[in-house]
């Protein structure tokens, strides 16, 4: 069964913002470090994806290719040895604005609670935001 997931970029954690660039430019979702990174393992072939930035919102979506990989992190402590977990995404797509928290709220009738690393929602409720973002924020 389909599924949908919004992943945090990790910008509050990662000031200058090097993994959510890692992620815009590589076209992927990522998370670092365990219990975190192993999450992104549930996410599975042709889920919905949506990256979400702190007090901003969904910044972009994807399609899960379903493929997890492992790297090494190089931060300003050193190198982390097969401390990132990330998967592809297909149909990757920038938004021309971000989606805001209460807008997405809104649009699947339901609080949603974005701090953790990845939020899991069913399908319908992530083909809502994907079609509103295709209606309004691209």
């Amino acid at each position: 069964m389909r599924r949908a997931y919004i992943i945090n970029t990790n910008r509050a954690n990662r000031p200058g913002g090097e993994t959510e660039r890692d992620m815009l430019q590589n076209e992927k979702c990522s998370a670092y470090y365990s219990p975190w990174k192993e999450k992104i393992q549930h996410i599975q072939p042709n889920d919905l994806v949506f990256l979400y930035r702190n007090k901003k919102g969904i910044i972009a979506r994807g399609i899960a290719s379903g493929v997890v990989e492992i790297a090494d992190y190089l931060d300003k402590d050193g190198l982390h040895e097969d401390e990132e977990y990330y998967m592809n995404l297909n149909r990757f797509e920038r938004l021309s604005k971000p989606v805001s928290s209460t807008t997405i709220n809104d649009i699947v009738g339901s609080q949603i609670v974005l701090a953790p690393t990845l939020v899991q929602l069913d399908y319908e409720r992530g083909l809502k935001i994907w079609q509103a973002i295709t209606k309004e924020y691209l």
